[in-house]
């Protein structure tokens, strides 16, 4: 599935350089490129990203989290996978933090509303803060932004596209029939 790969290093101090590696893989949604330290996976952006254009799609050195990620989302491609077991480093705000933990927590073929999720972070006035967090994910598909849906069960936005949400979604066997209504969106346990 590879189809190239990328070290940036970009220096804090003279003496200190932080080595990231990107790789651009071919799947059924379109070219994904990965985004990795060595020791975590920090993105997973789109073809049609902003972030795509900003970052090399070969980089001359390769971490073995980029090997386990594009092993894994060949096997959830393939419908052999259902979670995503690779360590992660997204970096955003303590916030932004807060909602990605959540959309981990979203099961596999399930959908979740904005407000729902602002709910569980205590406070339902919130969904819109929660939807720029969302939408901020710099790991889509692994930290599954696409399983939150508008609060009457709408596709609302998606870094990929609705396309490619709805892509998902059916791939992940949600029932998108049922879209106006409750009947596959997930309740947090708490």
């Amino acid at each position: 599935m590879i189809s190239d790969t990328a070290v940036i290093s970009h220096s804090e101090q003279p003496t200190s350089t932080v080595d990231v590696a990107t790789r651009t893989i071919e799947s059924p949604v379109g070219r994904l490129l990965l985004r990795a330290r060595a020791d975590a996976l920090t993105g997973l952006f789109f073809q049609a990203s902003r972030a795509v254009t900003d970052l090399p799609s070969r980089t001359a050195v390769q971490f073995d989290v980029l090997d386990s990620a594009e092993a894994q989302l060949d096997e959830y491609f393939r419908g052999r996978r259902r979670s995503f077991d690779l360590p992660l480093a997204p970096e955003g705000t303590d916030f932004q933090q807060s909602v990605w933990s959540l959309l981990q927590e979203i099961p596999f073929g399930r959908t979740l509303s904005y407000g729902k999720l602002a709910s569980a972070l205590g406070d339902p006035n919130k969904s819109r803060a929660v939807g720029l967090a969302n939408g901020s994910n710099p790991i889509g598909i692994i930290i599954p932004c696409h399983r939150v849906v508008g609060a009457d069960g709408s596709l609302t936005g998606f870094g990929g596209g609705i396309t490619v949400k709805r892509w998902l979604l059916l791939h992940e066997g949600a029932d998108l029939r049922d879209v106006d209504g409750e009947g596959n969106q997930f309740a947090l346990p708490f």
